[in-house]
């Protein structure tokens, strides 16, 4: 469906009658419809009997299931709401052909994307997975260099593209190792030889192989260490399209890394002891493989449950390490940040720790947790980037005529990018503020949000399984972040004229500056300074609020996401 509706898209643009006709703001709204529509036909495949075990499709390189198409579903409807956040403005006619055709290669790239990423949740061998991340990471590069006219969007593209391409090397070299050790790429096909595979070099290389891959993974999710390129991509690049980058594509690995682990972990097993033919526990012994002397009088089928074990271990230290610095680098150094989105920049990369714990922990309370975390950090996280785009559209239209600063939109709309920038908007925009508040909050994990539920999930799990350590730094690291969630809506509540900051005081320079030079060429007239018009659309509002509330009001009736969450997390186990 949405590959058709690419091409039908291309075909639209290309054709002079139908480009002229049809205005461009409206393939951001076909889009929309399109992702829509696209979503419904996954819930419906649903109604086949065959799906709960899986339908293999294109010779096995994809794989249907329950799991894939919900969450294929989900990722859709989210992606159609962030389409709609696109802005239908009112100024003149060249700032209206250049947004349009903003708009139309914007819808076209984003389809490309999903695409991407819904190949990616479905995917079952090494080849379509590689493809899939690909299609995915090539949308996300080209997107983030939208805007050509701002150097800022152009650099912020140039660096993720380096960057990215680099992570891809990796997934591609463990790949590489996995079939060059094994000469196998299917994922079943993996799973069954781990399962019978004796320690050897050949165990070795899928191991190393399968790290690799979890690595470059985590370096597209921006997991710490591995998190630097995210700050400045996410603040260079235009909100319209940072709010593309922060959940739609992070969706899609997430649920990948945690099809690939939960599989691994369920053939390494439980298996913590071993009881030889006298009777003596010798699994030190075997994961001490300098002092393996009795081996011969173990059971095959409880080697092989050790064997599992060491690769699970090895992936396990991985995302627990990943985890802990994700928590503390994510917390401590946001504190230091007065750009809006450099903030949240690294808000995710906390919240990407709690959800490599859940991950790494993989039990089925563990993933139920983590399913959670995934779906309220998606339904926040999209609704403060509404948000700060709707504060945009009301407050922050410029015209290009003065130069007044460097703009993000072409030079005719500009984000907002300071924190000091929501100064006294509660008293001009209080039901925006208060939406913003509401979902600050949550991310903070105040009670009874949506966000406190999904960590005391994963902090519950986390104890259940012994993880006492990384349970106390995740307690300590939510207190510290809450002080910058509330550093925000001190700003939304405090008067301008209260105090004052340093890019307030830029900004009036510059705009002064530029104003005088222009009085004095005798340029400037009435119709040449008047700020220019945006319309937020009533869905824009409508969204915002039906998001607000759901964070709000989730404790009312919080079963719906919960029983939709355990099912899923069962059927990950097989249950």
């Amino acid at each position: 469906m949405i590959f058709i509706s690419i091409l039908t898209l291309i075909v639209a643009k290309a054709l002079p009658s139908l480009n002229i006709k049809l205005s461009p703001i409206y393939f951001t709204r076909i889009s929309a419809i399109i992702f829509l529509y696209a979503g419904a036909l996954s819930l419906n495949t649903l109604y086949i009997q065959s799906i709960g075990s899986g339908i293999g499709i294109y010779s096995g390189f994809f794989h249907i299931t329950q799991i894939s198409q919900l969450i294929e579903f989900f990722l859709l409807v989210i992606g159609s709401m962030i389409l709609i956040a696109w802005p239908l403005l009112q100024n003149n006619e060249n700032t209206s052909k250049i947004m349009n055709s903003y708009s139309t290669d914007y819808s076209l790239i984003v389809i490309f994307s999903t695409l991407g990423s819904c190949l990616l949740i479905s995917c079952s061998d090494l080849i379509s997975m590689y493809l899939s991340i690909e299609l995915q990471s090539f949308g996300l590069y080209i997107l983030s260099t939208l805007y050509r006219d701002s150097e800022s969007s152009t650099s912020a593209g140039l660096k993720y593209f380096l960057l990215g391409g680099l992570s891809s090397c990796i997934i591609l070299l463990g790949s590489g190792l996995i079939y060059a050790y094994t000469g196998l790429t299917n994922f079943e096909s993996l799973y069954s030889l781990i399962s019978v595979l004796e320690y050897n070099y050949i165990l070795q290389g899928l191991s190393l192989g399968l790290i690799l891959i979890v690595v470059g993974f985590l370096f597209k999710i921006a997991a710490a260490p591995l998190h630097n390129w995210s700050p400045d991509v996410y603040d260079d690049t235009p909100t319209i399209v940072t709010i593309w980058l922060t959940i739609m594509p992070k969706i899609a690995i997430l649920i990948l890394l945690l099809e690939l682990y939960t599989q691994i972990g369920i053939i390494g097993g439980d298996t913590k002891l071993v009881i030889n033919t006298n009777g003596y526990a010798e699994l030190l012994q075997i994961l001490n493989l300098s002092t393996i002397s009795n081996i011969s009088n173990i059971s095959t089928q409880s080697l092989n449950n050790i064997i599992g074990e060491i690769s699970m271990n090895l992936l396990k230290n991985l995302l627990l390490i990943s985890s802990l610095l994700s928590l503390i680098i994510g917390t401590v150094v946001g504190l230091a940040q007065t750009k809006i989105k450099r903030l949240l920049a690294y808000s995710t990369i906390s919240h990407i720790g709690f959800i490599l714990l859940a991950l790494a922990i993989n039990t089925e309370q563990s993933i139920d947790s983590l399913i959670f975390y995934i779906i309220q950090y998606t339904i926040t996280n999209l609704n403060i980037f509404l948000i700060i785009l709707a504060l945009g559209y009301i407050i922050k239209i410029y015209p290009n005529k003065n130069n007044i600063r460097s703009t993000l939109y072409s030079g005719e709309e500009k984000d907002i990018k300071y924190i000091s920038e929501f100064k006294g908007q509660f008293f001009l925009n209080p039901l925006l503020s208060l939406s913003l508040a509401v979902c600050l909050f949550s991310m903070a994990g105040i009670p009874p949000l949506i966000g406190f539920f999904s960590k005391l999930f994963v902090l519950y799990s986390a104890v259940q399984s012994g993880y006492y350590f990384i349970s106390i730094v995740a307690i300590l690291v939510s207190v510290v972040s809450a002080s910058y969630y509330l550093k925000i809506i001190k700003v939304l509540h405090t008067l301008p004229e209260e105090e004052d900051t340093n890019y307030s005081i830029e900004k009036e320079t510059i705009s002064t500056e530029n104003l005088s030079q222009t009085e004095n060429k005798g340029v400037i007239t009435n119709s040449k300074v008047e700020v220019q018009n945006s319309i937020l659309t009533n869905f824009h509002s409508y969204l915002i609020s039906s998001l607000t509330l759901s964070i709000l009001l989730f404790i009312l009736k919080p079963t719906l996401i919960l029983n939709s969450t355990q099912l899923l997390s069962l059927s990950l186990f097989n249950l």
